[in-house]
């Protein structure tokens, strides 16, 4: 076993931003489009924008999506390819080509 907990920690703290059923649900979305915007995960999740954004801020801040701005339109993609793997892992589908 190796007790460097730091490793530990941070796998950790990606699994419990997983966890959340929203959260879940925007990282299969955006596995499954690729790249989006907040106004098209409010309208298919039916939450408020305010809510989506604060489950993008936490995805955001634990490194597993990224943003890509375009003029005023910000675009959120995977950026964890181990979010990836774990993600279809879970839900039974093939994994693609990288």
């Amino acid at each position: 076993m190796n007790s460097n907990f730091k490793d530990y920690n941070e796998v950790s703290d990606i699994l419990k931003a997983l966890a959340h059923p929203v959260r879940l649900c925007i990282v299969r979305g955006l596995l499954d489009k690729g790249k989006c915007n907040v106004s098209h995960m409010q309208a298919c999740l039916d939450l408020p924008q305010s809510t989506v954004s604060q489950h993008l801020q936490k995805l955001r801040s634990m490194g597993i999506v990224e943003t890509d701005r375009n003029g005023l339109e910000v675009n959120y993609s995977i950026a964890d390819i181990r979010v990836k793997k774990l993600v279809y892992i879970f839900f039974g589908e093939e994994i693609e080509n990288e």
